[in-house]
């Protein structure tokens, strides 16, 4: 396949060089001017040569292009491809060119939270930054694979709008693809070492800018980051899905309350029989590890009981 990304290659010339010859034409003309006034000899001479002259100065007028860093032209020559010009500076080339303006720098896209289905099937709420930039190598790709209005012409600000657009368009299609292949958090049908949109962090990123570099490289474009900057649940199932998360929050501090009250009574009774504080047959044995889980996993105080008789009352 041919490569149509090649660098201009054709005339050019510095252009305050370029700029010198078009005064010195200049300068012929008005000599030319000057000297068919004086004498009446070679009246034809003058007359062509002035002429010659002054369509050249206008000619190369035509010429003169200003790139600053970061820009390019992408350049036709009556409809052809010649080449991409990089060059930064002020340049004299081909005057019969046409050059379209492309801004190679990077630029910021916020993609507005969007409302789609996770892996599980729950609608979530997800939005999204990109930043991305025309490759060095994409210019050809950026302008003439992407379809715009016939009014742009060489408009560079409304050709970047173009490409802005279809940046949207494609983030916004890549964003519901990876959505769509996660779970929004781990719960009960999921395993705990699988990757979740709230716990993938750099990898759904990096799921992400390889998705929109796929999807870009018709146009040319390269993506430099994506990354996720929105997540939640979507209104209709947020206060479900937040007593959800309530309770699995209360069960799994329970569960650390229950374990540590075992253990501190694994302790108590081991300490007991140790130091031969008491006896206890394993009837009260039970009954003290009844007590003491009650008083260690009770959401408030418990209120002590007296007791006054023996130890079988």
């Amino acid at each position: 396949m041919e490569n149509k990304n090649y660098t201009y290659s054709g005339w050019k010339l510095n252009g305050f060089v370029a700029l010198c010859l078009n005064l010195i034409l200049l300068a012929a003309a008005v000599l030319c001017i000057v000297s068919l006034a004086k004498s009446g000899d070679m009246v034809a001479v003058y007359v062509v040569a002035m002429i010659a002259s002054l369509v050249l100065t206008i000619i190369m007028l035509c010429g003169y292009i200003m790139l600053e860093p970061n820009e390019s032209r992408v350049l036709l020559f009556f409809g052809k491809y010649r080449g991409t010009f990089y060059d930064t500076g002020f340049w004299w080339i081909n005057p019969f060119m046409s050059a379209k303006k492309l801004s190679m720098r990077a630029r910021n896209l916020n993609v507005d939270p969007i409302k789609v289905n996770d892996k599980a099937g729950n609608p979530i709420l997800i939005g999204l930054v990109v930043v991305w930039k025309i490759k060095n190598d994409g210019a050809y790709n950026a302008v003439f694979e992407i379809d715009a209005p016939s009014e742009i012409g060489t408009a560079g600000s409304m050709r970047m709008n173009v490409l802005e657009n279809f940046v949207a368009v494609q983030s916004d299609s890549a964003l519901r693809q990876v959505a769509g292949m996660y779970a929004y958090d781990e719960n009960t049908n999921n395993s705990t070492d699988e990757v979740t949109l709230r716990s993938g962090g750099d990898e759904i990123n990096d799921k992400l800018t390889d998705e929109l570099n796929e999807r870009l490289s018709i146009a040319g474009i390269e993506v430099v980051e994506a990354r996720l900057n929105y997540l939640a649940y979507a209104p209709e199932i947020a206060a479900a899905m937040l007593r959800r998360q309530q309770a699995d929050a209360i069960i799994s501090a329970r569960e650390k309350i229950v374990e540590g009250a075992v253990s501190m009574v694994k302790i108590a009774l081991e300490r007991l029989a140790d130091e031969d504080v008491v006896e206890l047959d394993e009837e009260r044995k039970a009954a003290m590890v009844s007590n003491l889980l009650v008083v260690l996993c009770a959401d408030e105080a418990a209120q002590p009981v007296v007791n006054t008789g023996t130890l079988h009352n």
